[in-house]
């Protein structure tokens, strides 16, 4: 897929995560969960909590996975850091180090933002909260999935030893699969929270490998 192709694309799924917020605020909006808070497609969100929730052994998981996640992210930091004071100027950090942050800056730019305008709360209040709290999209789901996912992209520049780059890409995925997984079955999140937390990251995903694929495809200077 071309790299323009690949920003139209992570366009289209960020549009359609406009309409999937657009939808919850208008569609079968009522009380459901624990916490009795007002979520759109509550019949289908009771639903599948009520199935599934409870299994806090994968939401513990997906909290461990969430701190190896940061650990990633603060080695690409740290590796930008190092080229910076080498090279004397933030800019001559590597294309893909500078695309990561600002990946980063994005993601940090969101999280904020869908802390300050709530679309729905959590289904159960947590141990540690005195209300429910803002769950859409699952923020947790977006740091695991961008992290990793973009990591899994530029490891090969990094990492020489085919072998092992392989292992620590699907070790990426893994996680990935698990935080989706362990989120969707833990009870903390509604179902509508995981598909929005996936919409988004692939939108942030695509059009971060879309950026990428034009910054290497200029000469260096």
């Amino acid at each position: 897929m071309k790299s323009k192709t690949k920003i139209l694309f992570g366009g289209m799924l960020g549009a359609l995560f406009a309409v999937w917020i657009l939808l919850l605020k208008t569609v079968d909006v009522a009380p459901a969960g624990d916490s009795r808070t007002e979520v759109g497609f509550s019949g289908l969100n009771q639903a599948f909590f009520d199935a599934f929730h409870g299994h806090t052994t994968l939401y513990s998981l997906t909290e461990v996975l969430g701190i190896a996640a940061i650990l990633v992210a603060g080695a690409f930091a740290l590796l930008g850091l190092w080229q910076t004071v080498r090279r004397r100027n933030p800019l001559k950090a590597d294309r893909e180090i500078l695309a990561l942050g600002g990946l980063y800056v994005v993601f940090g730019v969101l999280y904020v933002l869908f802390e300050i305008f709530v679309v729905n709360c959590r289904p159960v209040i947590m141990p540690d909260a005195a209300e429910a709290e803002a769950s859409f999209p699952s923020t947790h789901t977006v740091l695991i999935c961008v992290i990793m996912g973009s990591a899994v992209m530029v490891l090969p520049k990094y990492i020489k030893n085919a072998s092992l780059c392989r292992v620590l890409q699907v070790l990426c995925g893994i996680a990935i699969a698990v935080t989706v997984l362990g989120r969707l079955f833990s009870g903390v999140h509604w179902l509508t929270d995981i598909i929005g937390g996936v919409l988004l990251s692939g939108a942030l995903l695509f059009v971060f490998s879309g950026v990428l694929g034009l910054l290497n495809e200029k000469p260096a200077s």
